[in-house]
This record gives C-alpha cells, sequence and structure tokens, in this order.
C-alpha cells in the first residue's frame, strides 16, 4: 500500500512537511475527541481507533518517516469517514464532507500515486453503499438533527478549513521562494554575460563578444552590399615596458591606449583587445571607401606615438596595424583575424610603426609553421605525441575525483612544442582529428587500468576540438573505443569550449545527444571567457562547468575576478550542475575557491600533468598522505 512519494531531497522542505503533518494529525485527533464526547454510543470505540491511528502518524512524522505518515493518515482517514457513513446516514451522511479535503491533501502531500487510488476508493464506496440503499440491502440510521450535528459540522469545517489553509500557504510560499529563485539565477546569467564579454583590464570588448558581433554584421553587409574592415593592432615595443617598469605600468599602459582608441573610433565601430597588448577594431564601409579605413589605421598609429607619461615616467612606443576586408579577404571571424593578423606582421617587417593590407602575395604561414604542420604528419606515426593527466580534486574532502587528460608533443630533439602552437596548425589541416582520436583511447585505456587498480570511481575529460564533430561520426568512434577498452560510459568526460556550442549547434547537438544516451558527460571549458549563456547550457546537457584559470590565478591575491566567479558558482548551484576551477596554484587562492563554495579544481598546487604510471603513483602518496578535517 505504501508506494514511495518523491518527496524533495531538500532537508529544510522535509522538515516543514514533516511539521506540517505533525500539526494536521493533531489538529484531526483533537477535533475526533471532541467528536467523541457528543458522538452516539454506537461509533465511539471507532473514534478512539482513529485517535490511535492519528498518534501512530505523528509519530512516523517525527521520526521524518513521511511516506509512511502521509499513506496511513489519509487513508486511515478515509477509511474513518467511509465507517461513519456506513454506520449512521450512508450517502447522506455528513462526514463524506471531509472527502474533498483528504483529496486535496493527496494531490498536494502524496502526488498522483496517492490521489488516484484514494479517489477511486471513494467514488467506489459512495456508489456501492448508494446502490445498497436504495435496493434495501443497506439501512442508513438516519439522525433527527441534533446539538451532535452541529458539532460534527463544526469539527469537518475547522479540520479541513485550518488544513488546507496551512498547506495552500506552503504553496503560496513556495512559488514566492521560487520566483525570487529565479530572480537571482536571472541576474546571476546578466551578471555572467556582462563580465564575460568585456575585457577586465581596459573595459572594451573582448575577443568572443568581437567574433559574435562579426557573424552578426557580416549577415548585414551581404544583405546591403557593403563590406567591413578589421584593424589588428599592436604595439612595437610594450615588452620592455613591462619588464622595465613592472606589469602594473604595462597594465596603465594598455588602459590609457584604450581610452585613445575609442576617441577614435565610430559609434558603430567595435573595438575590442584581443590579448595582452593586441587590439582589433571592427569597422564597415562601402565599396570605394578604403581610403577611410587607411585613415583610421593611420590615426591608431598616430595615437600610440604620442608619450605616456606613467609612474613618473615618459614613455613612448610605437604600433603596426594589419587590415583585412570582409569579404575580398575572407568570409569567417577566424580566417579574417588571421589574415589582418599577417598583415600586422608583414607590417613589422617592414619597419614598424605603419600600417599593411593583406593581399594574396602575403605567406599565410610563416617558415615555422609550415615546418611544424610537416612534423605534425608524422608525430603521430613517430610515437612523440604522450597523454599527460593533471588530477582533479573535490574541495570538500581532498580526495581525488578524476584527471584532466592533456596531449604533449616532444620532438625528436628532445624539445617540447607547446600546444597553443599545434593545436591550431592541427585543427587547420583537420590532422587533429586523428590526434583526438588517439588521445581519446589513450585516456580511456589510462582510465580503464586505474580503474581495475582499485581506483573505482576515477573519471577521465578528454578535449575536444570543433573540427571533431565536424568530421560527423564522434559518436560512433567513442563508442568503439569504450567498448575496446572496456571503460564505462559515466567515466568519460568530454569538454568543450562555448564556442563549439554557438558555432554549429544543430550538428554539435545531434551528436551530443548521441553521446548523451550512451551515457557519456559533458563539461564546459572555460566558461566565462565566451558567450556564457545558460540556454546552451541546460540544452546541451553539461554536467559541469570548468573556470578558466584566467579568472582563477589572482584570486588569492586580487578581487577584480571574483564577483564573476562567484556568479559562475552561483548559477552552476542553482542548475545542479558541478564548478571545476582551472589554474590554482596557491592556498589563497584553494580558500577563496572554498568559501565561494566551489566543488573541485586542478592546478600545480596539487599536481602538474603526468605520463600515467606516475599519475597513478602520486595518487596512492596523495591518498595515503593525513589530511586536515
Amino acid at each position: 500500500m505504501f508506494r514511495r512519494i518523491p518527496y524533495p531531497v531538500n532537508e529544510q522542505d522535509q522538515q516543514q512537511r514533516a511539521r506540517r503533518v505533525l500539526q494536521i494529525s493533531g489538529l484531526s485527533a483533537l477535533g475526533l475527541l471532541l467528536a467523541a464526547v457528543v458522538a452516539d454510543p454506537r461509533i465511539v470505540h471507532y473514534i478512539v481507533v482513529g485517535i490511535g491511528v492519528l498518534v501512530v502518524v505523528a509519530w512516523f512524522a517525527w521520526k521524518q518517516r513521511l511516506t509512511i505518515a502521509v499513506n496511513l493518515f489519509l487513508w486511515a482517514m478515509t477509511l474513518f469517514l467511509s465507517a461513519l457513513a456506513w454506520l449512521s446516514e450512508g450517502v447522506r451522511d455528513m462526514a463524506l464532507m471531509a472527502y474533498p479535503a483528504v483529496l486535496i491533501f493527496s494531490a498536494i502531500l502524496g502526488g498522483r500515486s496517492l490521489f488516484f487510488p484514494l479517489l477511486s476508493f471513494m467514488i467506489l464506496f459512495a456508489t456501492v453503499v448508494g446502490f445498497m440503499t436504495l435496493y434495501g440491502f443497506h439501512e442508513a440510521y438516519y439522525y433527527e438533527l441534533g446539538f451532535r450535528h452541529i458539532v460534527f459540522a463544526d469539527v469537518i469545517l475547522a479540520m479541513t478549513g485550518f488544513s488546507a489553509y496551512i498547506l495552500i500557504r506552503d504553496q503560496r510560499r513556495l512559488m514566492i521562494s521560487l520566483h525570487e529563485e529565479n530572480r537571482r539565477v536571472k541576474e546571476n546569467e546578466n551578471l555572467i554575460g556582462a563580465l564575460a564579454n568585456v575585457d577586465q583590464l581596459t573595459g572594451l570588448a573582448n575577443r568572443r563578444y568581437l567574433e559574435a558581433e562579426f557573424e552578426h554584421r557580416f549577415k548585414i553587409c551581404r544583405r546591403q552590399k557593403s563590406c567591413l574592415a578589421m584593424l589588428f593592432f599592436d604595439l612595437d615595443n610594450f615588452k620592455p615596458v613591462n619588464d622595465s617598469l613592472g606589469h602594473a605600468a604595462g597594465d596603465t599602459l594598455l588602459r590609457q591606449m584604450a581610452e585613445r582608441m575609442n576617441k577614435l573610433i565610430g559609434e558603430d565601430d567595435v573595438l575590442c583587445r584581443f590579448g595582452g597588448d593586441e587590439f582589433l577594431l571592427l569597422t564597415a564601409f562601402n565599396p570605394g571607401e578604403e581610403k577611410r579605413i587607411n585613415q583610421v589605421a593611420q590615426a591608431l598609429i598616430d595615437a600610440a606615438t604620442r608619450p605616456f607619461f606613467i609612474m613618473d615616467t615618459l614613455i613612448e612606443v610605437s604600433a603596426s596595424v594589419g587590415v583585412a576586408f570582409a569579404p575580398q579577404h575572407g568570409t569567417s571571424f577566424s580566417e579574417l583575424c588571421q589574415h589582418a593578423d599577417l598583415a600586422m606582421y608583414q607590417a613589422k617587417d617592414d619597419g614598424r610603426h605603419i600600417f599593411r593590407i593583406y593581399d594574396d602575395s602575403m605567406k599565410r604561414l610563416s617558415k615555422e609553421k609550415l615546418n611544424m604542420m610537416a612534423s605534425l604528419r608524422d608525430a603521430l606515426k613517430n610515437r612523440e605525441f604522450t597523454v599527460q593527466y593533471q588530477p582533479q580534486i573535490r574541495l570538500g574532502n581532498g580526495s581525488v575525483c578524476g584527471a584532466e587528460a592533456l596531449i604533449r608533443w616532444r620532438l625528436g630533439s628532445g624539445a617540447f612544442v607547446s600546444p597553443a602552437d599545434f593545436i591550431p596548425l592541427a585543427e587547420s589541416t583537420g590532422i587533429i582529428v586523428d590526434i583526438g582520436y588517439w588521445v581519446l583511447r589513450e585516456s580511456c585505456i589510462a582510465c580503464a587500468q586505474w580503474r581495475s587498480q582499485g581506483h573505482q570511481d576515477m573519471t577521465v575529460s578528454v578535449n575536444l576540438s570543433y573540427v571533431q564533430f565536424r568530421d560527423g561520426d564522434l559518436p560512433g568512434k567513442v563508442k568503439t573505443v569504450l567498448n575496446e577498452t572496456g571503460l564505462p560510459p559515466s567515466a568519460l568526460e568530454l569538454e568543450l569550449t562555448e564556442s563549439m556550442l554557438i558555432g554549429e549547434s544543430v550538428h554539435v547537438q545531434r551528436q551530443m545527444d548521441e553521446l548523451h544516451q550512451l551515457g557519456v558527460r559533458f563539461a564546459i571549458d572555460d566558461f566565462g571567457t565566451g558567450y556564457s549563456n545558460l540556454g546552451y547550457l541546460q540544452r546541451f546537457n553539461a554536467s559541469r562547468l570548468k573556470v578558466d584559470k584566467s579568472f582563477v590565478s589572482d584570486l588569492g591575491q586580487s578581487d577584480r575576478d571574483r564577483p564573476l566567479v562567484r556568479a559562475i558558482i552561483q548559477m552552476a548551484d542553482s542548475l545542479n550542475m558541478q564548478v571545476v576551477a582551472e589554474g590554482v596554484e596557491d592556498e589563497l587562492t584553494l580558500q577563496q575557491l572554498q568559501q565561494m563554495g566551489c566543488h573541485e579544481a586542478q592546478g600545480y598546487y596539487w599536481s602538474p600533468a603526468r605520463v600515467s604510471q606516475e599519475f597513478i603513483h602520486w595518487i596512492e602518496e596523495h591518498n595515503s598522505a593525513p589530511r586536515e578535517d
């Protein structure tokens, strides 16, 4: 009889429901006690039994056994009311007045698994008793109207009215609470959107925002048959300022440069800090107005040439600018940005302090990059790649919960090539598909070995490239690897960047849905640096957010990024998602994350990335080391 009722797991809600059951059962017992005083002696013992059952209900509620308490209370009251009606006036008995209240309680406290059986019983009872009375199989006992009728009516109305009032009041409070929670989630989303689209140092737009703006404006330009110009601005001798006067002076220089540039651009132009001492300007123009773009480029260079006065020091710098046009030089943000970058480097090669416009004669890649591309094709075959694993730590108890797989490339000479250098090249050539599949397989083999050695809860996170999604067969490849390695799908997490979710959402979502059905989990990498849209998080079934290390690394020394990190954690809590902080390198940063309620983290504070055997050895040492409670 006692089917499980899906109560909320929130402890406060549990306690509140228990109090309500105690209050209602106590009120019902008091009402039955009053009714017993004036009741017919034939039914007094039934009332006494009913009071006894209510005492048992109250005991179960006090013990937090709500499923039993609610079922017992509602079925006992239903049977008790039915017995009173059977012994007295049948379907005319006022005891049946309480039936609707019992149904209301069952809908609120128990759900449909309790409501429909009770409703069916009540209808069946009323129908059977009515027909039995009509055809003489049951003789109803009709009382003359008396004082007991008034008492019974008052007791039933008081019991049902008060109980309904407190339950409806709880529902109203719940709706207010949900509305407030929704408001806080919206505020956090707006805060993240505002902070994530702005460069925190200069107050300009960041790269991700500019990329989104380019897509929007390029569509407009195509309709209007106009053009877009991308101006890639780079300070020529910024590094000596940082080296001689420190990063504070360099930051001040960048902020002042941003202010100067802002004064030169039009209302419809978009200026962003691309990174370091590089800026991008996006402006629209009509065919034949290329001269105006030249004037803008020269004005930016002249603005950089004017001296800066920082920390009582006169600083002189210069700038080089590369220009590319859409659609003449490219139709995508990455392509146009790359060509403007090449033009900027051409300006540097030509003497600096000038601008250059991209043309097809400019080499798309430097000789070093061309050599690297050639080496990439043989790197897999020559076993030059390795996979290393950085542990991910539960901040609640310090235990290891998983690892992120990171690829490393060691040349035959012994020198290491940074992933930031070869991954973009591998993506541009398509080699990343084979490399990514190899990393996935190696990671699953390693994780399966860890689990077989006793670390049953270990998981592994593998980064994906948008090119692997474009290949179209990612779910099939993942399933094959899991089958061959014996790794459970739930132990594999695939990391995606926000831009991947934006770019080709239909194509990406179809494959992600297949992987999600398989049991594979997803994490959003570098969260906060891109679009940070709640809709994408919910649509793509992401279970974890990884806060980019650029927001984490200075938490212990500066409060600049704390509002953004705190907002991400609060938003993730509202969506029942886990947050992983990247780049934790010191105790102060760890303490800040713990105070904010961050769930997990990784970084050099615990360990750098290690090869599989060293990693498992590190886990065993870490687990055996004593920890502070």
